[in-house]
């Protein structure tokens, strides 16, 4: 089986004062094809820091991050823009979601930035939402939408470019235990039945266990799995 993901001991320090400190130490990771990995962490971790080198929003100190054998970490910043878009939807504690656009304009904003036409996506977006439960809020905007609603109408979002990885921090950390559940479980379906690579940062060990395999970052290092 081909790797989509693989992070090779990957670094990542911060200066602090005359000297640094080092958040992650030689990290490695590989992820395959629909695989569903959690990573759990006491807060400060670094759990974050790592979610962002993987999905390229950061870039790390040492090591090398490939996507499909690809190296990311030579790219520049537009190539990687338009490879995030294409190919990475990401999902965060907070939505990211923007208050001046309907759950439906929200859920196309990643096509329409990508060049495609509204009328091309809008069924797709439409579809998306009836899939996360939310085919009746389509016309209502952010401040309308209950908390659970946004992080829905977000993981709708982060599906309508077709990623091959899905990258989560924190989906339900925001919210209470039944809408929590909820966005688990929509989450958790959607990326079995798409066969979608996700790589899922979280303090809920209920749910860190349904995934594929649990690992623990510590002491700037992964354990287990």
């Amino acid at each position: 089986m081909s790797r989509l993901l693989e992070a090779r001991s990957i670094s990542k320090s911060f200066p602090v004062g005359d000297g640094e400190l080092t958040v992650l130490h030689e990290i490695n990771l590989v992820v395959d094809p629909g695989e569903m990995i959690a990573i759990v962490g006491a807060s400060g971790s670094g759990k974050s820091t790592l979610l962002k080198i993987l999905g390229t929003l950061d870039t790390p100190s040492g090591g090398e991050l490939l996507f499909q054998g690809e190296p990311m970490t030579r790219k520049g910043d537009r190539d990687l823009a338009g490879f995030r878009n294409r190919s990475i939807g990401f999902i965060f504690q907070f939505h990211h979601l923007m208050p001046e656009f309907t759950a439906l304009e929200n859920v196309m904003m990643p096509a329409l930035i990508a060049g495609r036409k509204r009328n091309e996506i809008e069924h797709a977006a439409m579809d998306l939402l009836a899939r996360v439960e939310l085919d009746h809020r389509t016309g209502h905007r952010v401040a309308e939408l209950s908390g659970g609603e946004q992080q829905r109408t977000a993981l709708a979002r982060a599906l309508i470019m077709q990623p091959a990885l899905l990258l989560a921090d924190e989906p339900t950390g925001n919210l209470d235990s039944r809408a929590g559940n909820l966005v688990f479980d929509l989450l958790h379906g959607l990326c079995r039945e798409r066969r979608l690579a996700t790589v899922m940062v979280t303090h809920n060990l209920e749910l860190a266990e349904r995934m594929d395999r649990c690992r623990t970052l510590k002491d700037g290092m992964l354990v287990n799995g």
